[in-house]
């Protein structure tokens, strides 16, 4: 998706940064936005927001343009794009026998889900506050969800606040 919004790229740089911070001293690879990923060779493509592999890295063929082991798999949501994010993607995605982690990160809210490979089922765990991290077990790391969030500002309800304060 081209043209993204201001808080997606700062989301996008901010996870994929700490990310490549934390891991490249282990051969890990993090791709941002651009790099393709294949499921069923040829079948379907999509370009998520982030990819990461600490395995060594297998593409489609020899334009190495097309990665195809990607272990963890995050995507910054948009009004547009959750829906399919969480849906026909999702599912798409669960095709991928190296992938052990989905990770949705809104850019409306402080909200991460966190879906994690257990056999054939997926467990969802939900990260809502600065002070939570999420843990990347496949990886063996973790990412504050104050960095990921870093220099977001959210628009507030002024209805609310004002609501808030009087009570």
């Amino acid at each position: 998706m081209s043209g993204a919004s201001d808080t997606h790229n700062l989301i996008t740089m901010n996870t994929s940064t700490a990310l490549y911070n934390q891991l490249s001293d282990r051969g890990c690879r993090i791709y941002a936005s651009d790099m393709r990923v294949g499921i069923s060779t040829g079948v379907s493509y999509f370009y998520p927001d982030i990819a990461v592999t600490c395995d060594k890295p297998h593409f489609e063929d020899d334009v190495f343009d097309t990665l195809i082991n990607p272990q963890i798999i995050i995507e910054v949501l948009s009004d547009s794009t959750a829906g399919y994010d969480r849906g026909e993607k999702f599912i798409r995605y669960r095709q991928l026998e190296s992938l052990q982690e989905y990770v949705l990160i809104s850019q409306d809210q402080v909200l991460v889900e966190h879906y994690l490979r257990q056999g054939e089922r997926w467990i969802l765990s939900e990260f809502s506050t600065l002070e939570d991290v999420l843990p990347l077990a496949s990886i063996e790391t973790e990412l504050p969800l104050r960095q990921i969030y870093r220099f977001v500002e959210f628009e507030t309800d002024a209805s609310l606040e004002t609501t808030v304060g009087t009570g």
